[in-house]
């Protein structure tokens, strides 16, 4: 087999657009609008990301917020509802297309037959005694269970019926079948589930072909490491890689190398593909979006090296708590640290960074504006504020432009 060696800047730049291409964030609507559109993005990118943080919107939101006009975050309950996705464990917790059900079970059986997710000890009492309940009387939330804990540590010390209704939700026997904020109401699997879903446990080969044709879809080329990202299935990563190599030898398949050393998988004559034309727009995107989240594929295709520093000491930050990628056309120019604060209805831009990239700073910052200004209505904020700017020679012309927003 041939590898192709990405030699110019223009055969990186192709192999950029295809990437944002592949996670629709080069059209304006590359899925269409409102739920439906939410929907076929989900179906699209393969899943959506669930974060507690809330310094902004939480990140399944913002994700389809970044790929879908006219989203609103209702939506996604909606869509639970609705059984067009369900929630479940990805490479973390996750939105994912009902149609890919069945590609849960291997995990839940896993679970089932002793493997640790989240406890090690299991309280199987009181696991029998909820499922009885839920059977009986319907949908629960942990909330509606009485605890005798006088104190609680922090989210990790979970009260024993949160503890075990999580447990029998990672196993597979309950579902959940809504959420009321960031709190989940959980129903039996057999209740929950559309009748039409697929629901037969996938062989390995099945599996390897699921994750194959779903990353070079959502992706558009993907390393080897980035077909099963964190996924710990060693069983599965080899049948990827023996498919994979069979695919590359039949020639439906080929593989190109990036400066970095990098290898990417992609479909044969994939960098031949038209792409569609961009607009000078900026977007701004959760850190846990799916065309950032793999570090390592980012910074060797963009050169953008993103760290979330939520999770860094603070005297060791570099950029702030909580920054947010900006992608400019097919670059990523810069990062923005910033908190909603609902009560006020104000947008706090803490920092904002703009890195040396050759091209118009007008044009840049008029996009910025545009950006921000949707930013502020998805958040529900009707004012913006600006403290740091870097470089700082642009922090007058940053302010003035944003103070319509002000």
């Amino acid at each position: 087999m041939t590898t192709i060696t990405i030699k110019c800047p223009q055969e990186l730049l192709r192999l950029r657009r295809l990437a944002l291409a592949a996670q629709g964030l080069l059209q304006a609507q590359p899925y269409g609008r409102g739920l439906a559109g939410a929907r076929n993005a989900i179906n699209h990118i393969g899943y959506v990301q669930i974060d507690t943080i809330s310094v902004v919107a939480r990140a399944h939101h913002h994700i389809l917020y970044s790929r879908v006009p006219g989203f609103k975050p209702a939506m996604t309950n909606q869509m639970l509802l609705n059984g067009d996705i369900f929630e479940y464990w990805a490479h973390a917790a996750a939105l994912l297309p009902i149609a890919d059900f069945r590609f849960s079970l291997p995990y839940k059986h896993a679970v089932k037959s002793g493997q640790i997710h989240w406890h090690k000890a299991r309280d199987k009492k009181l696991m029998g005694e909820l499922l009885a309940r839920i059977r009986s009387d319907g949908p629960i939330r942990s909330r509606d269970v009485k605890t005798t804990a006088t104190s609680r540590a922090g989210w990790w010390d979970w009260k024993p019926a949160k503890k075990a209704l999580e447990q029998m939700y990672m196993e597979g026997d309950l579902m959940v079948s809504g959420r009321e904020g960031f709190q989940k109401t959980y129903d039996l699997t057999e209740r929950v589930l559309p009748s039409h879903v697929n629901s037969l446990m996938p062989s390995i080969e099945e599996f390897a072909v699921h994750i194959v044709d779903q990353q070079l879809r959502c992706h558009g080329f993907a390393s080897l490491k980035g077909l099963t990202y964190l996924r710990r299935n060693t069983e599965l990563r080899k049948a990827v890689k023996v498919l994979v190599n069979e695919r590359l030898a039949q020639g439906t398949l080929e593989q190109v190398q990036v400066s970095s050393g990098e290898v990417f998988i992609l479909a044969e004559g994939g960098l031949e593909r038209p792409l569609p034309r961009m607009n000078s727009r900026m977007l701004i995107l959760s850190p846990f979006d799916n065309s950032v989240i793999q570090r390592d594929r980012l910074r060797a295709l963009f050169q953008y090296d993103y760290q979330l520093e939520c999770y860094v000491p603070e005297a060791k930050r570099q950029y702030g708590y909580f920054c947010l990628p900006l992608l400019y056309r097919d670059e990523f120019i810069g990062r923005m640290d910033c908190k909603a604060h609902r009560k006020t209805s104000h947008l706090e831009i803490r920092s904002l960074y703009l890195e040396q990239h050759n091209v118009d700073m007008d044009a840049v910052i008029a996009a910025f504006v545009r950006a921000v200004t949707q930013f502020c209505r998805f958040q529900e904020c009707d004012s913006v504020s600006l403290t740091k700017v870097w470089p700082k020679k642009l922090s007058q012309r940053l302010r003035r432009a944003l103070l319509p927003l002000g």
